[in-house]
């Protein structure tokens, strides 16, 4: 039996219920955790509150799992999952463009699986990838500012079957004293990085989102 503890930070102790959430998150509407305790606190807390890193024990076995970092797929592929998924503003023309582009040529089937990992993008991660479909960031800038503030991976159940394979664990209490500073600091010193990421976008040797675009490139190309 192949075990996976998991964490999700909140406000409260959760009791995850399928079909529940947001339908508008990264991979859309399903259950978001992380393998790390560390940082299911950081997200757990608010300015004024504490909160709980609620831990789980995901059974594997049987489910099927996209993991979006393996080598068969590319940053591509998450970015078309997170394009169809959020709801955001975006302006005619290239931008837009950009976004049916990438959907069209590099969106994987993921709707079947169980559990998805891949990373996670919150608002401001979200605005790397506006960057980046504005033609402002490169592809290779944008993967670099994905490792930005190491969120790492999130794990995120989707299907009945995901849901009835987990068991709860430990409740572990987050002290917004503590952790909300931690999640503060984190997502300060990767804006601070980032602007060095995006002061230096401009190498002749990168793609941008018009190469791929005006090259037809798509899923199978070497320089993904």
């Amino acid at each position: 039996m192949q075990n996976l503890t998991i964490y999700h930070g909140s406000p409260n102790i959760v009791t995850p219920v399928f079909k529940e959430g947001k339908v508008y998150n990264d991979y859309g509407q399903g259950f978001y955790c992380t393998e790390h305790l560390e940082l299911a606190k950081e997200w757990a807390c608010t300015q004024d509150s504490d909160g709980y890193a609620n831990q789980y024990i995901l059974n594997l076995e049987g489910l099927k799992v996209l993991h979006l970092n393996d080598p068969q797929y590319n940053i591509l592929n998450w970015l078309a999952i997170l394009l169809e998924n959020r709801r955001f503003s975006i302006a005619e023309g290239l931008s837009n463009q950009a976004k049916k582009y990438i959907v069209e040529k590099f969106l994987p089937e993921y709707k079947s699986y169980d559990i998805i990992k891949g990373y996670r993008a919150d608002d401001s991660y979200f605005s790397y990838t506006r960057d980046f479909v504005n033609n402002s960031l490169s592809l290779g800038g944008l993967r670099r500012a994905m490792m930005l503030g190491k969120l790492g991976e999130q794990v995120v159940l989707k299907s009945k079957r995901a849901f009835d394979s987990i068991t709860k664990g430990e409740i572990f209490l987050a002290d917004r004293s503590e952790y909300y500073a931690k999640y503060c600091e984190r997502d300060r010193i990767a804006r601070e990085n980032y602007k060095e990421i995006f002061a230096n976008a401009t190498s002749h040797d990168e793609l941008y989102i018009i190469d791929i675009i005006r090259g037809g490139i798509t899923n199978d190309d070497p320089r993904l």
